[in-house]
């Protein structure tokens, strides 16, 4: 008998776990995967690199040994062509010009910058600067801050997050819950189509973007990545960029302007864009290089329907490493991002692989690349499938789990998006679990991984993280333990391997996920978004019937 919540929560000692894990589900499995990946050998998985290269024949080679066949129409890897930006004069400042003189801002610790165009020198010169609000356009929102103003070759200057979250009125956008244009990528898109030669985003704070501004310094940093103009022709900037609120609310006062009271206004239906008594200028210059990365794809092929495919995805790659402050090296090991995920993978595909009777449907195990670049890797994927996208039944996406102990539920990051997320209820209701909203809505998480691919291209996909309702410490430490995680060691080098991790509550977790999928490959259910899900639209297109 499977012991009520409130017994669980006072229980002096953990209960034992109410389904038995899979004997290819253990913790001396997972441990070598992550040790092995986040080592200093692999130096960050960055693509591109040597690391790139011990990666793939690693998990290749783990593939091989499960007995997996390759996932590619034959093949282990997908070829994911990229082009490689990487900005070369670091020392350069933005430099703004206001009645009362000029403004300067330094590279890193004020503000960053980097071309989308792939060019080797882009000079932006004293453009116009334009407060554009939020710099969204939705009309399910009726909402659109571009309306009736011109942003050509001007510098627009955007506040991250959307209104909803400035507000908290749940009719506004989703209230505190970030909806997609909240999205960093997405405000350069839209500012790119309305012609502008630059955009820079203001980090308003940690809560509103969702990380601290040592993240965005990392991951802009650097060497960045990108599809080549032939293969993903929107719109790209000249200038991208983001700046910090205390940057950003010096050049507004140097403009005669204070940005709080403007930002307070622009969440407010009805918002006028402000234009600046003021220029922007910068230099970028940057080397170019063309080259290929590679997605990793393995498959157990179904007994029943071959044709059609439960998705495993989880990113390899991580930023590499770098040459820190007072010339010292440092490796980005992404031992949680993705290391966690891509062993939580594995150990799943090993589950597959040994079990008695092949599942009815196909499973492949889908490691795409490029993640941290913008999801390029699974992008590339979506428009290349392996398999038709119609015949696609869901994508199961794990990304950076943190390791932080039983727990009496599952966090379900974006909740209220699709089916799937009943079919992890009734999996979690086995084991005396159950599927509670993520704590932070606000950050958009749903939005910013390889299973938004997915998701906008019409799949039904789903992100799940560990529950934060510890059983040892409940609510108040699993918040605990994950706030740690974001503010110490996201995206920083401090993301390292551990050998004395309590994996009690990460292979539960490991497990859960592995009977999802296989209920899904076992059955013949076609899980649908839910019907007020933006993405259901492009689902039915695709299902619908073909023509004859």
């Amino acid at each position: 008998m499977i012991p009520a919540p409130a017994a669980i929560a006072t229980s002096a000692t953990p209960p034992p776990m109410a389904v038995a894990l899979a004997p290819q589900i253990n913790d001396a499995d997972f441990l070598q995967f992550d040790k092995t990946l986040s080592s200093d050998a692999f130096s960050g998985r960055k693509p591109g690199t040597r690391g790139e290269v011990l990666t793939i024949r690693y998990l290749v080679d783990q593939f091989r040994r499960m007995h997996l066949m390759p996932g590619n129409r034959g093949y282990w890897l997908q070829s994911v062509p990229l082009v490689a930006t990487t900005l070369v004069n670091t020392t350069t400042r933005l430099e703004v010009h206001t009645g009362g003189g000029l403004q300067s801002f330094a590279y890193g610790a004020e503000m960053m910058a980097f071309t989308q165009d792939a060019r080797p020198l882009v000079v932006l010169r004293n453009s116009p600067i334009v407060f554009m609000g939020y710099g969204i356009d939705a009309p399910q929102w009726q909402w659109n801050d571009y309306q009736d103003v011109s942003v050509k070759g001007k510098t627009v200057i955007v506040l991250v997050n959307d209104p909803g979250y400035a507000t908290g009125d749940p009719q506004l956008f989703n209230g505190k819950t970030m909806t997609p244009y909240g999205r960093w990528i997405y405000k350069y898109e839209e500012a790119a189509r309305m012609g502008a030669a630059a955009c820079f985003i203001v980090h308003t704070s940690d809560a509103a973007a969702g990380y601290p501004w040592t993240v965005i310094r990392n991951s802009t940093g650097g060497e960045l990545q990108s599809l080549p103009a032939s293969l993903a022709p929107d719109p790209r900037l000249a200038v991208a960029g983001w700046l910090t609120h205390a940057a950003a609310q010096r050049l507004f006062r140097a403009a005669g302007l204070d940005l709080d009271t403007l930002a307070a206004q622009a969440a407010q239906r009805g918002f006028q864009p402000v234009t600046l008594q003021a220029t922007a200028s910068i230099t970028l210059r940057s080397t170019v290089t063309h080259g290929r990365s590679y997605n990793v794809l393995a498959l157990v092929k179904g007994r029943e329907h071959p044709e059609q495919v439960v998705i495993y995805s989880a990113h390899w790659d991580d930023l590499g490493s770098e040459t820190g402050p007072r010339g010292h090296h440092q490796i980005f090991h992404g031992a949680i991002d993705n290391g966690s995920g891509v062993s939580a993978l594995l150990e799943i595909a090993d589950a597959f692989a040994h079990q008695r009777t092949p599942p009815a449907r196909s499973v492949l195990f889908l490691l795409p690349t490029l993640e941290e670049s913008v999801t390029l890797g699974s992008q590339y994927y979506v428009t290349h499938p392996a398999f038709p996208l119609d015949r696609t039944v869901a994508d199961i996406d794990v990304d950076a789990w943190p390791i932080i102990g039983r727990a009496r539920d599952m966090a379900d990051i974006g909740a209220g998006q699709s089916q799937l997320e009943d079919d992890l209820e009734q999996v979690l209701s086995l084991q005396g679990r159950e599927l509670t909203p993520e704590s932070t809505p606000r950050y958009g998480s749903y939005f910013r991984s390889d299973r938004f691919s997915f998701a906008s291209a019409g799949v039904p996909a789903l992100i799940v993280g560990p529950g934060l309702n510890l059983i040892d410490g409940g609510h108040p430490a699993g918040l605990a333990a994950s706030a740690d995680y974001t503010a110490h060691r996201y995206d920083t080098p401090a993301d390292t391997f551990n050998p004395n991790w309590d994996l009690s509550g990460t292979l539960e977790d490991i497990q859960t996920l592995y009977l999802l999928g296989r209920n899904l490959a076992d059955g013949d259910e076609w899980p649908d978004w839910y019907p007020d899900s933006e993405f259901r639209a492009r689902r039915d297109a695709m299902m619908a019937p073909k023509p004859q």
